[in-house]
């Protein structure tokens, strides 16, 4: 089951300060994999040591499942991974001025708690001031990968990254989407879903090489 928390509470409203790569891991200088909504850290806890020429940053706004995470990646001594707790749309952009240029690489927003109601949809993670934060971070061609077994999800979490023009999901003019997990390896909501039967609907996107905010007037778009 998922463990919901509500992200607007008073609680998660206090901004959480997450060090500077140099503070979290042994080569500051490695391209980053952000992965928000980390949850319990299997994801990561597999692929980053497979991936020694990467950083990785898992985060997540439920901390007892934070805590277990950095305690299995302590037991296992990886250097190139860090699990901290926060809330994605308080803390994450004064931490994004914190890289270095073109730093971050690859964003991963894997399962987000659905927030079915209309009224409850402002406390998904996937928000417009999140998205263009990222942007602004990642240089043209990194890449946003996005997963879930919710269609309405996806699709308003597509339509949302789509309107802000950050990010492209088109290569070569042949629209990204993938019938498998492009990773070695997935998350615990990944594999549940499979097992039942469920349908796990994915795509990626590349930053463009547009403005965003040069986009956002000259279309006019509201945010």
């Amino acid at each position: 089951m998922r463990q919901h928390v509500n992200p607007l509470s008073r609680f998660f409203q206090v901004s959480t300060d997450i060090p500077a790569p140099h503070q979290l891991f042994a080569d500051p200088t490695l391209s980053i994999h952000l992965d928000i909504g980390c949850a319990r850290g299997r994801f990561l806890l597999n692929l980053a040591p497979s991936e020694a020429k990467w950083n990785f940053l898992g985060i997540d706004i439920r901390r007892p499942l934070i805590d277990a995470a950095e305690r299995e990646r302590e037991k296992l001594e990886l250097t190139n991974l860090k699990f901290f707790f926060c809330n994605a749309n308080v803390s994450l952009e004064n931490w994004l001025l914190k890289l270095g240029a073109n730093q971050l690489q690859k964003v991963s927003i894997q399962f987000p708690d659905p927030w079915f109601k209309k009224r409850h949809q402002k406390r998904r993670v996937l928000q417009p001031s999140l998205l263009i934060a990222l942007s602004h971070t990642m240089k043209p061609g990194a890449e946003l990968f996005v997963q879930s077994d919710v269609f309405s999800l996806i699709k308003e979490m597509i339509d949302l990254i789509e309107l802000t023009q950050c990010f492209n999901s088109k290569q070569n003019g042949t629209k990204i989407w993938f019938n498998k997990n492009p990773f070695n390896f997935s998350t615990e909501r990944e594999i549940y879903s499979l097992k039942n039967g469920r349908t796990v609907y994915r795509a990626i996107f590349f930053r463009n090489n547009n403005s965003i905010y040069n986009s956002i007037i000259d279309n006019n778009i509201n945010l």
